[in-house]
């Protein structure tokens, strides 16, 4: 019933000549109604394969696990652990989103046998030499940002909502993102991401998405390309398994140390 109250809002107050939204309110319920039709999965695994491309086209190969839990009233869980190449064979990283306090990251390097706290004011950093910051890494939160709704558009033959977010937590690398939202599934297509100087930093496009459980969609292929940099890193999912039965132990920090 939520769901269908909200999507009845959304299209009553934009389409509705007789209340002007403004272009904050409509990014707002836009957000929210991302929000929404991607909750209640609980948990799910995937095996990753990570790719990255230096600007002359060189590539090095990347394996990685991830697991995922939801928290209801609060950000995601996850643990990422890396089985190859052989040099970081065994790091494993361990994120809690938050909505509005500070994520909670660690990393595990197993050549230090040590695990070091990702400090809130280092999360604009590369994940591993990727061109993935620690912070895109972050789950999607609604108060995470203020919202604007700037236009529709078509974007590769789909109809979508663009909206620009603004980050409310400190310590952003990013000044704003411009988000290209497919208008029926709610799904984002293309991400910009802005440096602090407000140039175009990087662009993330989202392809191959695959609908599970008659409902959620993921998308099996991510795409982040540096605009400054010249360098890209690919991720392509596989073996996506939901409901597997993950809880709070799954994410304890000392799963770091004993993940394999």
């Amino acid at each position: 019933m939520k769901r269908i109250l909200t999507i009845t809002l959304l299209s009553t107050l934009m389409l509705n000549t007789a209340y002007a939204l403004t272009a904050e309110e409509k990014g707002l319920v836009i957000a929210k109604e991302v929000e929404l039709r991607d909750s209640g999965w609980k948990n799910y695994s995937t095996n990753m394969k990570m790719i990255l491309v230096n600007k002359q086209g060189d590539k090095s190969n990347r394996a990685i696990r991830l697991k995922i839990m939801e928290v209801p009233g609060d950000g995601d869980k996850s643990l990422t652990i890396f089985d190859s190449p052989r040099d970081i064979k065994g790091t494993s990283f361990l994120s809690y989103s938050h909505a509005v306090t500070p994520d909670h990251q660690w990393l595990y390097l197993p050549s230090l046998k040590r695990v070091k706290r990702i400090s809130s004011s280092n999360k604009s950093g590369p994940f591993m030499g990727s061109q993935f910051a620690y912070e895109d890494l972050s789950s999607f939160e609604v108060k995470k940002y203020r919202y604007t709704f700037l236009r529709e558009e078509t974007f590769n033959g789909t109809d979508t909502l663009v909206v620009e977010n603004q980050p409310n937590y400190s310590h952003s690398g990013y000044s704003r993102q411009i988000v290209w939202i497919d208008k029926e599934r709610y799904i984002p297509l293309k991400i910009e991401f802005y440096d602090r100087k407000n140039t175009l930093l990087k662009i993330l496009r989202f392809q191959k998405y695959t609908k599970y459980l008659d409902r959620y969609w993921r998308a099996h292929e991510q795409i982040m390309e540096n605009q400054q940099n010249g360098k890209k890193t690919m991720l392509s999912l596989s073996k996506l398994e939901f409901r597997i039965g993950l809880n709070k132990r799954s994410f304890d920090k000392n799963t770091l140390k004993r993940a394999r």
